[in-house]
């Protein structure tokens, strides 16, 4: 009888690779971002990326970063991926579940986070560290009990051909 393969990725890999992967479906020429959420047992629940509202055409939208007219910037259009993922969910509560990120929650999205029920928080990368934003959005984890830390990349290359 033949014995498992040893070579499998860890659910951490896993579920980051799938928030990684939903990241690249992003239109934002600057920013992707991707997110899963997960359930206490291991069960993706839902997705999302950084994007325009549905009904809300790619190319008729601005995707620029800066502008004196805050109309023609990308901000008060677009939707992060933690809260598509929120959105998108259809089967109930997400209490209790985990959420995984490529960057980590501005403090809007911590806001539905934690108004959703979600526990723990892993992100991939913290670009923004210091900001108020970011620092707001701890505050909020913590006062909340919401856990958050950082992905611990594994240095594994993951390649498909599809």
């Amino acid at each position: 009888m033949a014995n498992k393969r040893e070579d499998y990725i860890s659910w951490d890999e896993y579920f980051m690779g799938v928030a990684m992967l939903s990241g690249m479906r992003s239109k934002d020429p600057s920013t992707q971002v991707g997110c899963c959420i997960v359930s206490q047992d291991n069960k993706i629940l839902s997705m999302g990326y950084n994007g325009l509202p549905t009904g809300c055409s790619d190319d008729e939208f601005p995707w620029e970063r800066e502008g004196e007219d805050p109309l023609e910037t990308k901000y008060v259009y677009a939707v992060h991926s933690e809260l598509n993922a929120i959105l998108n969910y259809r089967g109930g509560s997400l209490e209790g579940a985990k959420l995984y990120v490529s960057l980590f929650p501005c403090n809007e999205c911590a806001k539905a986070i934690i108004q959703s029920g979600i526990k723990e928080v892993i992100y991939d990368c913290n670009k923004y560290i210091g900001t108020s934003s970011v620092q707001a959005s701890m505050r909020m984890f913590d006062a909340a009990g919401v856990k958050h830390h950082q992905y611990q990349r594994t240095g594994r290359k993951i390649e498909m051909e599809i």
